[in-house]
């Protein structure tokens, strides 16, 4: 049975949503790697209002491609359940597995993520290069984290007082942490130290508390990092964490670019040679989140997938 949680959530959480316009069909005789997809918190594999669209739209444009919309879970329900209350580093090993296991990616594959699913295939990549992943594309994923409650129905808002509040306090506790996945992703600028200490996931893969070189060599590896912000989002706060920015650490109004970073200016995670390299590529949209056209979308996107 659902919990009472899981339908509130449900009820906030956003799903990608790709409004129409015609697709100019092409034709290649390149072998098209294939592409790994993973949704966001509240959507599946295969909602058809959005990955099950956005599949089908590639793979009519992109004859022969094989398109991979993970679902973690048996079923969709446990897929969109497990976006809220399965322990994401228990998903990415889940996944590393299975794309490990899949001999249609063999040879390598481009991977694209959708709100979370954005930070968590980053995580594949830093932790599982085999087999290969060529181009990491992240639409509205939350590489630093949040701080802000998704789609919260105003600041006013009791409810969304009180949700904030339980996070504020709670989020860095052991039993939080381990089933409550956008927790593992909680960044708390006024509570630097809590942060770097107890986040399973978000400060493991961000370097926070020793680098790890082998995180920092997969990663270079990416032939092509692509970060997309929605300039209209009000789902993601702070919107600069996805082009990899945050809060300065300390407060919670001032915000900082990736290359005004610490991470940046230490390369701790090889960002900084990575944009020297010109593997770094930064996209805006200016709708909400993960609201764009399949115009924009075939511009921006598709290259990277073809």
């Amino acid at each position: 049975m659902a919990s009472p949680l899981l339908h509130l959530l449900l009820a906030a959480c956003p799903l990608l949503l790709v409004t129409g316009d015609p697709i100019r069909k092409t034709t290649t005789t390149n072998v098209t790697l294939p592409l790994v997809m993973w949704h966001g918190m509240g959507d599946s594999c295969c909602n058809p209002l959005s990955l099950g669209a956005l599949k089908k739209m590639i793979e009519d444009d992109v004859p022969g491609i094989y398109v991979l919309s993970l679902r973690i879970g048996s079923n969709i329900f446990q897929d969109t359940e497990n976006s809220f209350f399965m322990d994401v580093n228990q998903q990415v090993a889940q996944v590393c597995a299975q794309l490990a296991q899949d001999p249609k990616l063999k040879g390598g594959y481009n991977a694209m993520g959708f709100s979370q699913g954005g930070q968590f295939l980053r995580a594949v990549a830093q932790r599982c290069p085999s087999p290969p992943m060529k181009n990491l594309i992240s639409v509205g994923g939350q590489h630093q984290g949040v701080y802000g409650l998704p789609r919260c129905p105003g600041e006013s808002s009791v409810v969304c007082n009180w949700i904030r509040k339980a996070l504020n306090s709670e989020a860095y506790s052991d039993l939080v942490q381990k089933h409550l996945v956008q927790a593992q992703y909680w960044h708390d600028p006024l509570k630097d130290d809590l942060y770097k200490k107890h986040s399973v996931f978000l400060a493991d893969i961000n370097q926070e508390r020793v680098v790890n070189e082998t995180y920092k060599k997969n990663l270079q590896l990416l032939e092509k990092f692509v970060m997309v912000k929605f300039l209209n989002d009000t789902i993601v706060d702070p919107v600069v964490t996805e082009w990899f920015g945050f809060l300065k650490t300390g407060q919670s109004n001032e915000t900082e670019t990736l290359q005004e970073s610490l991470l940046y200016k230490e390369d701790r995670l090889g960002l900084a040679a990575m944009d020297k390299a010109g593997k770094l590529v930064f996209l805006a949209s200016n709708g909400n989140h993960l609201q764009f056209s399949e115009k924009w979308f075939n511009a921006n996107l598709l290259p990277y997938i073809r």
